[in-house]
């Protein structure tokens, strides 16, 4: 194999390894290395990223949170300032997270499967016109 030949192979492969996917208010990118890093989107600066070892440490975090989460909540698990709020907007923005923003004020994340157990509780009442 040629060196230009293997140089173009070996950019092909680093561009199937990573991938930067932007939402709303954030951005998820997979790094080549295997971590995943939670930035604001549109940010530069590292202060406005969270780096985790593979998005599977993300997926950990998430499930040790509770149904309803907060900035405080997510601060438990280490990881601090404004970077807290940006996680929340993440789970609540990744189409792998079964997760929504429940309120804006304090910003709380509400995992899914909450909603429907409330929903199923729930008694239904019919109402009869006279």
């Amino acid at each position: 194999m040629s060196r230009d030949a293997a140089a173009d192979l070996q950019e092909a492969i680093g561009s199937a390894l990573t991938e930067k996917r932007e939402f709303f208010r954030t951005a998820g990118e997979y790094r080549q290395d295997g971590s995943y890093v939670v930035s604001r989107r549109g940010a530069d600066s590292t202060g406005n990223a969270k780096v985790f070892t593979s998005f599977e440490e993300l997926r950990r975090l998430y499930h040790r949170l509770p149904e309803e989460f907060t900035a405080e909540d997510v601060g438990r698990t280490g990881i601090t300032g404004s970077r807290r709020h940006m996680i929340i907007r993440h789970l609540g923005e990744h189409p792998a997270f079964d997760c929504r923003i429940a309120s804006r004020n304090p910003l709380t994340g509400e995992k899914e499967s909450k909603r429907v157990e409330s929903r199923s509780e729930r008694k239904e009442v019919e109402i009869v016109a006279d």
